[in-house]
């Protein structure tokens, strides 16, 4: 006798049919709130919702659909068109931003938030400045503790504690984004063990219940099994303490869109013009170096009150550091901390602190990346050669200190504390400078309520995340059988072709925004960036429409990017110092394989050596790609490649100034192919 349901049975399995309905409907639309994926974080709560809210009879459609929005966070993003249209039909806003990094989109989401009609303008991209060249950790500030003890300084404990509560806040609502990173302190000498170990422990007990886990000290053998490049003589031990590490420029993009979403009208690559009835309060929220630039806009004979220095960050490969560990060394040679930390599978190393000039294109120098690299071998095993050709990517960041007139020391940059300030002008004119990444929320929150008080406003009291299913709906297919979706930008680097695509929804204009923001290429290997540029460029140009005059443009202007700003060209400099190294045969056998691509004996490789080269081996490339490989030896700029710069080429990949070449590859597999041909007799 077959069995039967129950009537209660079957009415459990209709619920369930009509929630996973639900759920495949709207589960997909979640957008990125804050970076916040609130569905995937209380899964169970949605569920018992969705449950009881189809057991009850379904208010109208109208009703029904704004309840959904709202639970599931679904605000969508406006466009740039329409940003732009709003910020040039817009009668009047309550808040005009300048600037668009960490503290200016921090401002905008805090005005806008509150009620605010808010506006934010930023002349280059989302944390195109310094917002993006940080050393990527969100922390309170070990150095600073110290100082603040030492000291007796009470400012500088009051900074800690406050960086080290947003330090929890941060690390909350972007987990896709930050995530907490164990920082080693390796110890030489018995006597500074307890003295460090207090200092730790008091770092725990600042952050409370914020700490994000107890610090404890390792053995001189277990630091050597995390960490084996680490230098044994004399090694006591070392103590292990719990900081945050993000992606910077991510998070600021994350933080300007989520702005954008709640309603506020932000535009990058743009400029305000001045008006007496297009706002009611203007933020100067340019932190970084150009905050004084601002203020003697609104009255020329004001006082300065940044200093700027200069911070230079390396980044090498992965095996210099743990996965999961970073590496401190707290008395570098000039007194200052060398951090050494694992980010996106490479390692960063860092930072410098000296005073610059103001420019919009730092660079780092020849003598930061070498006083980095010497700071870094002191720490690490002699068998352990660090190689100026192990540097991938190299950037300078200028730094906004606050300047106590009072006290203030020339060329003396270390002394002075990252702490905030908030300047009121005579036209109310509101700035916020100094500051550190981790504190831009409540930094964002005093230069509201400041802003608020002086201008007499009246707030009405009312990355990807989980966007990552739009990225996957733009991907294309890669006619392999894994991966099927997503055409890679590079092989080495897992950035695939549709989050160009998805980067100019999230308002990149120029390529250097894409390779430089949205991705992070161009801080994890800049050779790798020049090599992807080309499609980046074809692309944008597909998805904004633009000429092949633009296309050439905005080649050019990443190239110089990548060249000035991240290390481009320092790393060139530093291969034509280096001696030619190699023997006769050597010499013999680079010679056949530069011959084996210029089979006409030109003496030199073109363009059409190349083309027809990896037609033979199988592959596509475009011209734009090809003219980039070209571009990549050719030191004269006379569109070929000779037999010399081949040469100069080959010995900085044998000497390790640099990690490799493309051109090397292509020459190695056609090279190889005409081997394997002459040895069979030309027959099988």
């Amino acid at each position: 006798m077959a069995a039967t349901r129950s009537q209660p049975c079957r009415t459990r399995i209709r619920l369930r049919s009509r929630l996973l309905a639900a759920l495949r409907k709207h589960g997909s639309e979640t957008s990125a709130n804050g970076g916040l994926d609130r569905w995937r974080l209380n899964r169970r709560s949605v569920w018992l919702t969705h449950y009881n809210e189809l057991r009850r009879t379904p208010p109208p459609s109208s009703k029904l659909r704004i309840r959904r929005t709202r639970q599931f966070g679904h605000i969508p993003l406006p466009t740039r068109a329409a940003q732009l249209k709003s910020l040039r039909e817009t009668p009047e806003f309550d808040v005009l931003i300048i600037g668009g990094g960490a503290t200016g989109a921090g401002v905008a989401l805090d005005s806008v938030t509150r009620g605010l009609r808010t506006a934010l303008v930023e002349t280059y991209d989302f944390s195109a400045g310094t917002s993006s060249r940080s050393t990527k950790l969100i922390h309170g500030g070990v150095r600073y503790l110290q100082k603040a003890i030492m000291n007796l300084d009470i400012e500088q404990y009051r900074m800690v504690r406050e960086a080290l509560q947003e330090r929890a806040n941060l690390l909350a609502i972007a987990p896709h984004l930050s995530s907490p990173l164990p920082i080693m302190l390796p110890i030489y000498r018995w006597w500074q063990v307890p003295y460090y170990w207090v200092g730790i422990k008091m770092y725990d007990v600042v952050a409370g219940k914020q700490c994000l886990k107890k610090s404890y000290f390792l053995s001189a053998k277990r630091c050597l099994e995390l960490f084996p490049m680490l230098k044994k003589e004399h090694l006591c031990g070392g103590l292990v303490y719990y900081d945050g590490q993000h992606n910077d420029a991510r998070m600021n993009v994350s933080i300007a869109l989520t702005a954008a979403r709640n309603g506020a009208s932000i535009a990058n690559h743009t400029s305000a013009v001045a008006s007496s009835t297009w706002r009611k309060c203007v933020v100067n929220a340019k932190t970084g170096p150009f905050t004084d630039n601002i203020r003697r806009m609104d009255d020329p004979n004001c006082k300065p009150i940044c200093q700027p220095s200069s911070g230079v960050h390396i980044i090498l490969p992965d095996y210099y550091s743990p996965d999961n560990m970073g590496l401190l060394d707290p008395d570098t040679s000039d007194g200052r901390v060398i951090f050494f930390l694992p980010w996106e599978n490479t390692t960063i190393a860092g930072t410098t602190d000296r005073p610059c000039p103001v420019t919009h294109n730092p660079a780092p120098t020849e003598d930061d990346i070498m006083f980095i690299l010497s700071e870094v071998r002191h720490y690490l095993n002699q068998d352990v050669v660090v190689r100026r050709g192990d540097v991938l990517s190299a950037w300078a960041g200028i730094r906004p200190l606050v300047v106590d007139l009072n006290k203030s020391v020339p060329g003396k940059t270390e002394a002075i504390a990252r702490n905030h300030i908030i300047y009121v002008s005579d036209s109310n004119l509101v700035t916020i400078a100094g500051g550190k990444w981790t504190t831009y929320r409540v930094m964002a929150e005093h230069t509201m309520d400041a802003a608020i008080k002086a201008c007499g406003l009246k707030p009405q009291q009312k990355s990807y995340g989980d966007r990552a299913v739009s990225v996957a709906k733009l991907a294309a297919l890669t006619g392999k059988r894994w991966p099927v979706l997503g055409r890679r930008l590079h092989e080495e680097f897992p950035y695939i072709e549709a989050e160009v695509r998805y980067a100019v929804r999230e308002y990149a204009c120029t390529a250097v925004d894409v390779i430089g923001r949205r991705m992070r290429l161009s801080f994890l290997n800049v050779q790798a960036a020049h090599e992807c540029l080309p499609r980046v460029v074809e692309i944008m140009a597909e998805e904004l429409n633009w000429s092949k005059e633009r296309k050439e443009q905005e080649l050019q202007k990443a190239k110089q990017f990548l060249d000035i700003e991240m290390g481009g060209d320092v790393n060139k400099e530093s291969q034509k110092k280096i001696p030619m190294t190699f023997t006769t045969s050597e010499v013999d056998q680079y010679i056949q394989k530069f011959q084996a691509i210029d089979k006409d004996r030109k003496g030199y490789i073109s363009v059409v050596d190349l083309r027809r080269s990896l037609k033979a081996a199988g592959e596509s490339v475009s011209e734009l790609q090809l003219r980039e490989m070209l571009n990549e030896v050719d030191l004269n700029k006379n569109g070929q490649i000779e037999l010399s710069e081949y040469l100069e080429l080959m010995n900085a990949i044998k000497t390790g100034s640099i990690a490799g070449s493309r051109l090397a590859q292509v020459v190695d597999v056609e090279y190889s192919r005409t081997l394997t041909v002459d040895r069979s007799g030309g027959g099988l």
